[in-house]
């Protein structure tokens, strides 16, 4: 069945080798059986069913016979390249890569699967043909797992994959996902629609036949060739409707039908005589032919009170439009097409849809860390469906988010750009760089290889994460150089005055013993740390020097009864309705950017933001008003832990080095007396109150730690 498939469009020597990968992977998984009982080779074999349904090419499905064969066998990269040649080893090896990264854990493995499918997408786009086939085959047999992995499964599902699916215009692939992931999430809800549409199936079937019959006399009648077949909604799209409080009775497009004809000016005729037999709902109809989506997608869509006046909706497109309405870009994909030099356009155009998705790859070496990689990922998927169309002077085409200004597209283009633009003009006008960029603008960035860098002030204005991601990393950067060097001057300060070398003290045992004592990588790690005060520099010198002074006695003496100033908040807190007022942070709770917020109105004070849990202001309902944070705070913020710990050693450096990869600075420490345990009254500077759970969470698990908790004075 599988060669008779695919001898349809496939080169007769091309067959041959689709029949050799066949046959390798049936004897790599001779012996191994899937968790439902089936022959392991079940599995290959219906990823590549799925891939041809794409019409994919002949390596992409040599490719998805063999996706696995690198991770289950001791064939080597070199041998499979000898018998299958470079590009299907390449596509094998993508999915291998892609399926070898996991994470432990609820948090990481989220994270990881973000970073697999967009590692993936940063080479052929193929791989990603394969991803979602093999996705979607393990989907439909995800009921032999755990309930637990089921539901890990399906949300990583509809987070990751099916947002590409959607972007390749893979409505097909997209909409059994979906249906699948709903399944194993919510079933309660999936079987209730299911029983639902049990109920009325009949009716509706009735109903969709006779308007089906009447649609096609009156096409007939007008010598239009033409096919309709009646729709079925899927169940994850009634589950959205239901989910925004609709009713059954009021999901319209229950009753669907789709029209095929053979040509574009025939979709046009066919609406005409529609709307003239039938009349059409206002504000229901979408000309897709003319203006296809972002996805390649095509088709005229309209609602029209058909059969007992109820709603029908209709969808009108050629049998063209149909393959690349179900399958998307991969549609294209086909054998035929190589040489011509149109597959290579094709592929470039895919690349080109994944634009977005390339763009958030560069994230992972942004410097950015993982709760903000993962924001990241999930603002800028929340901005797919809303995007416009730009233009550079030479005439390439660039897609942002609706709301996107020059800032994100000079950082679209290339982070360089972005880091020297002194200006922008757009359409002929120079404009502020805070400018909403429309559909069709014609965009000139402005650059000065001597330009200092961005201003800060640009994370305010930039749209997209992306941006503000690379600006963020720019100043990280800067951060870390010039912490860099003001370590290196502190340490070799205090040397000085010891009379050693910088050679001398930091020699390769030296070195050893001082990275593994305060848990660092590299020894410009150490420098970076002492140069931000995370590092006293009498500590790292303790390291060599054992001194009498113990690495506590330190860390105690340049943070012990620190008075740290609370910052000026100016627009990190919004008032709703109020433009200019004071506004303080609220000295017993500490409030930090995440956290639910509520003003309190002072008495000639302005407004002091106070947590909702503060108890200092229960019962002051009259005199609080509503607040919340700003999106973008780029500011740490102060708040207080109280630690009890069994024993004090060392206790305090390794509280101090759960921040060395974190964006967390230890600023105050006050021992607090106490006939039972040790207790530490600490204040930490955090930019979040996400980044601040895990640094509690980190200490929380120290093994002589009782217990961490956050306090309100």
């Amino acid at each position: 069945m599988l060669l008779e498939r695919v001898e349809k469009w496939i080169k007769e020597e091309d067959v041959a080798k689709i029949k050799e990968a066949y046959a390798l992977a049936g004897q790599v998984h001779v012996d191994r059986l899937r968790l439902t009982g089936e022959p392991h080779l079940i599995h290959p074999l219906n990823v590549a069913y799925i891939l041809m349904d794409m019409n994919a090419d002949a390596a992409t499905v040599c490719a998805g016979l063999l996706h696995d064969v690198l991770e289950y066998s001791k064939i080597s990269r070199e041998e499979l390249a000898a018998m299958f040649g470079e590009e299907v080893t390449s596509l094998v090896e993508g999915i291998t890569l892609i399926n070898s990264l996991n994470f432990s854990g609820d948090k990481k493995s989220v994270i990881a699967s973000h970073r697999k499918i967009l590692v993936g997408l940063s080479e052929d786009v193929r791989v990603i043909f394969i991803k979602l086939a093999d996705r979607l085959h393990n989907m439909r047999t995800l009921w032999v797992l755990p309930e637990k992995e089921q539901k890990e499964k399906a949300k990583e599902t509809i987070d990751i994959l099916v947002p590409i699916a959607h972007r390749l215009g893979m409505n097909h692939v997209k909409g059994e996902l979906e249906d699948l992931c709903l399944r194993y999430q919510k079933p309660d809800i999936y079987f209730s629609i299911v029983e639902e549409l049990n109920q009325t199936k009949v009716e509706r079937n009735h109903l969709v036949e006779e308007m089906k019959e009447n649609v096609s006399k009156l096409l007939a009648d007008s010598g239009i060739e033409h096919e309709i077949k009646g729709r079925a909604k899927s169940i994850y799209s009634i589950y959205k409707k239901l989910d925004k409080g609709k009713t059954f009775s009021t999901i319209y497009d229950l009753y669907a039908l789709r029209v095929f004809v053979h040509k574009k000016e025939e979709c046009y005729q066919v609406l005409g005589i529609i709307h003239s037999n039938y009349r059409p709902m206002p504000k229901r109809f979408k000309d897709y032919v003319a203006m296809p989506k972002a996805n390649m997608y095509q088709s005229l869509h309209t609602t029209v009170f058909g059969i007992d006046e109820r709603l029908f909706e209709i969808q009108i497109r050629t049998y063209e439009m149909d393959e690349i309405a179900e399958n998307g870009i991969a549609s294209h994909w086909s054998y035929k097409e190589a040489g011509s030099g149109v597959k290579a356009s094709l592929q470039n155009a895919m690349e080109q849809k994944l634009q977005f998705f390339k763009s958030i790859i560069e994230l992972k070496d942004a410097a950015v860390n993982d709760e903000e990689f993962v924001k990241s990922v999930t603002e800028e998927g929340q901005e797919l469906s809303n995007h416009i169309y730009v233009f550079t002077p030479n005439g390439d085409a660039i897609e942002l988010p609706k709301g996107a200004t020059p800032i994100d597209f000079a950082y679209r283009v290339h982070s360089n750009v972005g880091n020297t633009m002194v200006g922008a003009i757009v359409n002929d006008a120079i404009v502020p760089l805070d400018h909403q960029l429309k559909n069709n603008d014609i965009i000139k960035i402005n650059t000065n290889k001597n330009s200092p860098g961005p201003s800060k002030e640009w994370m305010n204005m930039a749209y997209t994460s992306q941006a503000r991601n690379k600006i963020r990393s720019f100043f990280n950067k800067i951060d870390k150089q010039a912490y860099h060097k003001q370590g290196e001057e502190m340490i070799n300060k205090e040397l000085r005055k010891r009379k050693v070398a910088f050679n001398e003290f930091f020699s390769h045992d030296h070195v050893k013993c001082i990275l593994k004592e305060l848990k660092c990588e590299t020894l410009d790690e150490v420098l970076i740390h002492i140069g931000n005060g995370k590092f006293p520099v009498g500590m790292v010198l303790n390291v060599i020097y054992n001194e009498t002074e113990s690495k506590e006695d330190l860390i105690l003496k340049r943070t012990q009864n620190k008075e740290v100033k609370l910052p000026t908040i100016k627009t990190d807190i919004i008032v709703e309705g109020i433009d200019d007022v004071k506004i303080n942070v609220a000295s017993c709770c500490k409030p930090v950017p995440g956290d639910s917020i509520v003003g309190y109105i002072t008495k000639g004070h302005g407004i002091t933001v106070h947590r909702m849990s503060c108890p200092n202001i229960a019962g002051e309902l009259e005199r609080t008003i509503t607040v919340r944070w700003n999106e973008r705070i780029m500011k740490k913020y102060p708040t207080m832990l109280l630690v009890e710990a069994m024993d004090n050693r060392n206790t305090l450096l390794d509280i101090i080095s759960k921040t060395s990869n974190s964006d967390i600075v230890v600023e105050g420490i006050k021992t607090i007396p106490s006939s039972d345990n040790f207790m530490y009254e600490i204040t930490v500077m955090v930019p979040h109150l996400d980044s601040l759970k895990k640094f509690m969470n980190d200490i929380d698990v120290l093994k002589n730690i009782i217990k961490v908790e956050r306090i309100i004075k």
